[in-house]
């Protein structure tokens, strides 16, 4: 692999830019200099075209030794441990899980959810807190699986998961085979799900699907029930928690994380249980 610095005007840089990419390169990077001139260096595979190159523009060439990307972007990965209970490890790495937690192996290249995310992690430090034996439990969702997985890792009796995208539905699926984790996982949504039946529901989506799905996440709930709700900024919470109380739902308690939040929720209209 080979670089060529070059020097571009603002008002030829798109031209020159357009131009290189027609002749291969692999990447482009723009640093703006002094008086309105910008600093192009652009990257190629194909040594056999490095003279040509050089022939046409006057720049200056730097050769890069061979990388492997895909261990060089692995390596940015560490283990995680998050809340008291949970390790997550990318599905590479053999690091020794430490004592009194329990190990989830992730593959962070999926976009949908991996716990390395603030708002995945405030809701497994949530599930957590309220989660016990005797729960079924709902994953509104499931993206990569990871919530569902972290709850069957603590026990629950009966785990239900659905997505509405049938893509992170199959991802779901497989994250299940490869943990071991048995569930109900369906393509849809919450208003799939019978009255009153969930212990527990996470929903770790964005502030718009959580205002229009309220009414729903409050009327699945069972006696004692209680919503995690996450996946929306600190400047979104209080339109998110206005839905949920106007769905008669009572904000019992509210994490934050960076500029992420979690609303844990429980139901005005029915009996709360220890």
């Amino acid at each position: 692999m080979f670089s060529l610095e070059l020097e571009s005007d603002g008002e030829a840089k798109d031209i020159l830019i357009a131009e290189l990419w027609e002749l291969g390169s692999t990447g482009i990077v723009e640093e703006d200099l002094a008086d309105g001139r910008c600093l192009l260096r652009a990257f190629f595979e194909d040594e056999a075209g490095v003279d040509s190159l050089l022939r046409r523009f006057p720049a200056r060439l730097e050769r890069h030794a061979p990388r492997d990307w895909v261990a060089l972007s692995r390596a940015r990965w560490e283990p995680l441990c998050v809340g008291a209970r949970f390790y997550l490890v990318p599905e590479w790495r053999d690091d020794p899980t430490p004592r009194g937690r329990v190990r989830i192996a992730i593959n962070p290249g999926l976009a949908c959810g991996t716990g390395f995310h603030e708002a995945s992690q405030l809701c497994l430090e949530a599930l957590e807190q309220y989660q016990l034996p005797h729960m079924t439990v709902l994953d509104v969702g499931a993206g990569s699986g990871i919530l569902s997985i972290a709850s069957a890792l603590l026990g629950v009796r009966r785990l239900v998961a659905c997505d509405v995208d049938p893509v992170a539905v199959d991802i779901a699926r497989a994250a299940f085979e490869r943990a071991g984790v048995r569930a109900l996982l369906f393509t849809g949504s919450v208003n799939a799900i019978r009255t009153n039946s969930v212990d527990l529901l996470v929903a770790n989506i964005s502030a718009a699907a959580s205002i229009e799905l309220a009414p729903q996440f409050l009327r699945c709930l069972a006696p004692g029930g209680r919503c995690i709700a996450s996946g929306f900024e600190t400047w979104e919470s209080a339109t998110v928690e206005g839905a949920l109380e106007q769905a008669d739902g009572i904000v019992e308690r509210k994490q934050v994380k960076g500029q992420w939040c979690a609303l844990v929720v429980s139901s005005r209209h029915i009996t709360r249980t220890v």
